[in-house]
């Protein structure tokens, strides 16, 4: 099977940043369980699981994960981990945006998404979305959290807008 031009990489500790994933994936035409967008315009992938590969395959990336202790999710760093030095030199160009969602601030986890994918050359197409939840109390943190919905509008949205300007060469 052919891989989608957009790779939506996701983790999430308490369905945040899977909630952000999901409409986004939602927004380039996925539906299900499947994570394989109709039309072949997205691929749903968690963070974990995805491999050098599969990113290689992608021709753009929507990295969505929390922010924890003012940097990215540990499952997001390990994909970077990972990923990073077998794919140096071979993704230079390709578009990216990112989906964080934050007890307050998250502008942590975005600064360190960007100096990553500075080293691959990626090129952000799209202003950061995050999601300030206002989890402030270690009960509020740990909790299971629901996105107000004009916010996951605006995920939709945005996957919506990377599939569509993979479709027509934009990106």
């Amino acid at each position: 099977m052919d891989s989608p031009p957009l790779a939506i990489l996701w983790h999430s500790r308490t369905g945040a940043a899977e909630a952000m994933a999901r409409a986004a994936f939602e927004g380039a035409g996925g539906q299900g369980a499947g994570g394989q967008a109709a039309g072949g315009r997205a691929r749903l992938l968690y963070a974990s699981a995805a491999e050098p590969a599969d990113l290689l395959a992608a021709q753009a990336y929507l990295f969505a994960c929390p922010e924890n202790l003012g940097t990215m999710s540990g499952t997001m760093k390990d994909l970077f981990d990972r990923c990073y030095y077998p794919l140096l030199g071979q993704l230079e160009g390709r578009a990216y945006a990112t989906l964080i969602a934050a007890g307050s601030d998250g502008t942590g986890a975005q600064a360190q998404i960007d100096r990553i994918v500075t080293g691959w050359r990626l090129k952000r197409v799209a202003e950061p979305l995050i999601a300030n939840l206002a989890a402030q109390t270690p009960e509020a943190i740990c909790a299971p959290k629901t996105v107000p919905p004009p916010v996951l509008a605006r995920c939709r949205d945005l996957g919506a807008a990377l599939a569509e300007g993979l479709a027509l060469g934009v990106f």
